[in-house]
């Protein structure tokens, strides 16, 4: 039995290839310098050992055969110079994963600048639902599933065999410090999904041709007998694939491909393709960004064996992702929503979402820049108007150097912005009415702000 031990086990991914790994077989342990939900209780349930730290002293306690290196590790880390002094084996998540499991399985890629995590989750559910077990590993908790990651399992069909299927976020970023590709040039999926095109990542993209020299490097893995499901809205994916693109495309949202018909008051909605009624897709997740991803999703599993009617079914049935718009708690008619939401398009959809949900209530907007993009300031000038449709928003500047409220002044009275986080949560606190709906976002754990906010509410009740 082969043992790996994961060098930066905490984040989505390594914690994704963590769980598959152990349920491959192989002895698996890891390091992180910090641990939150869900990857901290996910790990915990699988038994693997985490230790907390990257010093080299591990090494004695871990002894592994490989060293699976993440893209939080850098040069200069104790645990990285050891394993590159003393010529240990060591390689990346996304080409451990690509050698060991996607190698046997029709991959499906999940890419884009926004919805990697619900799209996927999506696409492994409807693949479920029709009774095709897929592997996964999504950079999230699909609550349909409750674990970020599995193996291909037995499909319902066939009970003597192990499903070809498996669905995987395809995350642009950089795959490790000695591997700067994005991670999906490893993937080679037979089927790939791009829901949209957008400059993110400005710590390691120069600028938003540097991203679609990726995107066109995963376009030129894809083979000719598969399939490329690509946002037709999107002008900068369309840029991209006129680079040169050797597979069949099906495009969403537009007029020549899947288009959303009639969207009804209870959520639900139409499918077309090619002007022609497809589908109808019976669910209360809100936003049109969903809805974009559930045409995206119908294409792809369709191009895996699936009618379109039982992928409108199971999207009926599909849960939501955990940190996507999900509610925390409601005290004294306040309600409290966790969402990923980091990149000021995300922002402005999310927060639009839960005003279609809302309609006049008032929304206090909670925002953490917290991602390597909002430190560095790149988006600071889109913020004031991705949050213009929350009634109140409160930003937290202690994450980062820029002026938080300088860049937000456009946002004149309705903005509230502090460093201490104790001060900060009381002032929400304060201003928080019953009927209002507190918005938080943030691609971090926010300091448990979400279970701060509920107890000082019932505190104040």
């Amino acid at each position: 039995m082969k043992h790996i031990h994961i060098i930066g086990i905490g984040g989505t991914f390594m914690g994704g290839v963590a769980a598959i790994a152990k349920e491959a077989g192989f002895t698996v342990s890891g390091c992180d310098a910090k641990m939150y939900p869900p990857m901290s209780t996910q790990l915990e349930a699988l038994g693997i050992d985490v230790h907390e730290g990257f010093d080299a002293a591990q090494l004695e306690q871990y002894p592994a055969d490989v060293y699976v290196i993440g893209n939080v590790a850098k040069r200069g880390m104790d645990v990285v110079e050891a394993v590159l002094n003393r010529g240990l084996p060591y390689t990346s998540g996304p080409q451990w994963l690509a050698e060991n499991v996607l190698h046997k399985h029709w991959v499906l890629a999940v890419a884009g600048t926004h919805g990697k995590t619900t799209t996927a989750s999506m696409l492994a559910w409807v693949l479920e639902y029709a009774g095709l077990a897929p592997g996964f590993l999504i950079g999230g908790v699909p609550q349909n599933f409750n674990v970020s990651a599995r193996l291909p399992q037995t499909p319902r069909q066939d009970p003597d065999s192990t499903s070809p299927f498996f669905v995987i976020e395809a995350d642009e970023y950089d795959t490790a410090f000695f591997d700067k590709r994005s991670k999906f040039v490893h993937y080679r999926p037979r089927t790939a999904v791009l829901n949209n095109l957008e400059f993110d990542h400005a710590d390691i993209f120069a600028d938003l041709a540097a991203i679609q020299t990726q995107f066109h490097h995963l376009v030129r893995t894809v083979p000719s007998e598969g399939l490329i499901v690509s946002n037709g809205a999107e002008r900068n994916l369309e840029v991209t694939l006129e680079k040169g693109c050797w597979t069949p495309v099906e495009r969403f949202g537009c007029e020549s491909g899947w288009k959303i018909g009639e969207v009804f008051a209870d959520g639900s909605f139409d499918v077309y393709l090619n002007g022609n009624k497809a589908g109808h897709v019976g669910w209360e997740i809100i936003g049109e960004h969903n809805r974009m991803n559930a045409l995206a999703v119908i294409a792809a599993a369709r191009h895996a064996g699936v009618d379109v009617q039982t992928a409108c079914e199971a999207l009926s049935v599909f849960k939501n992702v955990k940190r996507r718009m999900e509610t925390k708690g409601t005290v004294n008619g306040i309600t409290v929503y966790d969402d990923f939401a980091h990149h000021p398009t995300a922002i402005a959809t999310t927060v639009a979402g839960l005003r279609q949900k809302v309609g006049k209530a008032r929304i206090l907007a909670v925002l953490e820049p917290r991602s390597n993009t909002m430190k560095l300031g790149t988006m600071k000038a889109a913020l004031p108007q991705s949050l213009q449709e929350a009634d109140r928003v409160y930003c937290y500047a202690g994450g980062v150097d820029w002026d938080v409220a300088e860049a937000l002044s456009p946002l004149g009275g309705k903005l509230y912005t502090g460093k201490e986080f104790e001060t900060f949560v009381a002032e929400i606190v304060r201003q928080a009415q019953a009927g209002d709906h507190i918005l938080v976002m943030s691609n971090g754990g926010f300091g448990g702000i979400h279970d701060k906010l509920l107890a000082a509410l019932k505190e104040n009740a």
